[in-house]
């Protein structure tokens, strides 16, 4: 192959218990790009559409990403990548991570697959260091292996893949304002009691096991934040709300994607899904601010293929 289409698909990160370590890939929403040979060695950032980032490849996720993994291999040969947003930076939903995950992707299959897709998840942190200052995985892992990912370590990187239940669906709003990960990382607190990360710890391990088994019923009731979600909820308009409205319209449980504004819940059922999303909308139509809502299966794939 000399080029390739990607589906880079957008995240939700955390999945309130699990802060950096836990993460879930979307199927209905996320970018697309081009990854292409060219002669001249390097990365180039030919073309973004849909958002404003820079075509300089050191500035770009994208472009950091897919050099940290070109100096892993040698090639003959260097990469064009066209980058089509659909994701909004600062969305919650990990638009940075989809840019990082497919580049690294495409590159990997124009080379001939030297690595897996657990192995390329390292080279993708190294764009969320540009985007975040941090190179946490609980988005990139996600985007590249489809299903949920549990980050068990970092040093060394450990990505355990779960499969998704088979009726598990999330639905995703997006108020239309930017909360930045970098400064939504900064408002966390650096130590948390022993009672706080004891009650996190057994939710982390509830929602895995309810993940692993289908029990529809573990999996909300492990859907619990003590620790970040009272830290960030209040920088998102109407937040309690909405995750009340959610609940009240029976979704399994629900919180902040990633650092938010973004906000999730998990449904067992589409049709409960769906009804979670007229409630989340309605109660969002109340403030007055623009907001994009997704109803979603859970991505097995991650990152994929599609026709040129």
């Amino acid at each position: 192959m000399e080029q390739i289409k990607l589906f880079c698909p957008a995240t939700i990160a955390n999945l309130s218990c699990g802060f950096d370590v836990l993460g879930t890939c979307l199927d209905t929403v996320g970018d697309e790009m081009i990854v292409r040979k060219s002669i001249q060695k390097g990365v180039r950032i030919t073309k973004i559409v849909g958002a404003d980032l820079p075509l300089e490849t050191e500035r770009n996720v994208a472009g950091v990403a897919a050099l940290a993994l070109l100096n892993a291999v040698e090639t003959e040969f260097g990469f064009e990548i066209e980058i089509y947003k659909n994701i909004k930076a600062g969305s919650g939903i990990g638009s940075s991570s989809a840019s990082a995950a497919g580049a690294v992707f495409g590159i990997n299959e124009l080379l001939g697959r030297p690595f897996s897709r657990k192995e390329l998840v390292y080279f993708a942190m190294q764009g969320e260091v540009l985007a975040s200052g941090s190179a946490h995985a609980d988005n990139v892992a996600p985007a590249l292996c489809g299903g949920f990912t549990l980050v068990r370590g970092y040093n060394p990187l450990d990505i355990i893949r779960i499969d998704s239940p088979s009726e598990l669906y999330a639905t995703v709003i997006h108020p239309q304002i930017e909360l930045k990960t970098s400064e939504m990382r900064a408002v966390l607190q650096p130590m948390v009691s022993l009672k706080s990360a004891i009650i996190q710890w057994g939710n982390v391990g509830g929602l895995i096991a309810g993940l692993y088994t289908s029990d529809y019923d573990l999996i909300g009731r492990s859907l619990q934040d003590g620790i970040v979600e009272p830290l960030r909820g209040p920088f998102i308009p109407q937040f309690d709300s909405v995750k009340k409205s959610a609940m009240e319209n029976g979704a399994l449980g629900s919180g902040i994607s990633g650092s938010g504004p973004s906000i999730f819940a998990l449904s067992s059922g589409i049709e409960i899904a769906q009804k979670v999303a007229d409630g989340m909308c309605k109660m969002y139509e109340t403030t007055g601010i623009p907001y994009e809502i997704h109803v979603s299966k859970i991505n097995a794939e991650g990152v994929k293929i599609i026709n040129l």
